[in-house]
């Protein structure tokens, strides 16, 4: 129900732009079905009003394990083509820590160091709802990539709503990157850091990600990130 990873194109994009979309990365089918199941609540373990915590505005919802099929094979998959990436971008960046072939042996590291719960979720905004920028840390495990998929459809279902990335420089002011998606595509960005190649050496730069306020509709988004939380 979705398509492949191309590891090659997603490392040059992430290299060069900081983000790599993955055009119709789920169907339309596959859409909807997760659409749907935003309100089985026996599929998540929690829900946020973003609210409370003066994140925005709107919700999300964490799955549970076991994940559903869809949300599971997406995880794997795409793990298997970002740990390469991942592997290259921690040691140019000397960051401790190797990122086994294994997704599954990922969550092991995670749950010895008491990382147990899910971290994929549903985002689910209406009109006037937005996300503060932020970053997805939820413990010492940090994988340094994650991935979300758009799941309504831009101008039909919602207007507004972009996906929008920063990146903050050292000594320089941070730079707004607005990351156009269309439904079913999946964009792939960093979590905390990425490298950056400079005039005289690679240097880090500090990733923020966030969607700007929706004016109308409702906007639903699938989120996967690999690490698990505490």
């Amino acid at each position: 129900m979705f398509k492949a990873f191309d590891q090659k194109n997603i490392q040059v994009d992430l290299n060069d732009d900081g983000f790599s979309i993955v055009p119709n990365l789920l169907s339309g089918d596959g859409c909807e079905a997760l659409k749907h199941s935003y309100s089985d609540t026996s599929l998540f373990r929690k829900r946020i009003v973003m609210a409370q915590h003066n994140f925005g505005q709107g919700e999300y919802q964490y799955f549970d394990y076991p994940l559903p099929d869809l949300v599971e094979d997406l995880r794997v998959a795409c793990y298997a083509a970002l740990y390469p990436i991942a592997n290259q971008w921690h040691a140019t960046m000397k960051l401790d820590g190797e990122f086994p072939p294994s997704h599954s042996h990922y969550l092991k590291q995670c749950q010895n160091a008491g990382q147990t719960r899910a971290t994929p979720l549903m985002l689910k905004y209406g009109k006037d709802d937005y996300n503060c920028l932020h970053q997805d840390l939820y413990g010492d495990h940090v994988f340094p990539l994650q991935l979300a998929v758009l799941l309504s459809n831009p101008a039909g279902d919602f207007d507004g709503g972009e996906f929008i990335l920063t990146e903050q420089r050292p000594r320089m002011q941070s730079r707004p990157i607005v990351v156009p998606l269309s439904k079913g595509d999946g964009v792939i960005f960093p979590v905390r850091y990425r490298p950056k190649q400079g005039a005289r050496s690679t240097y880090r730069v500090n990733m923020r990600h966030g969607v700007s306020r929706v004016s109308r509709g409702e906007r639903y988004v699938l989120g996967v990130i690999f690490h698990d939380a505490k």
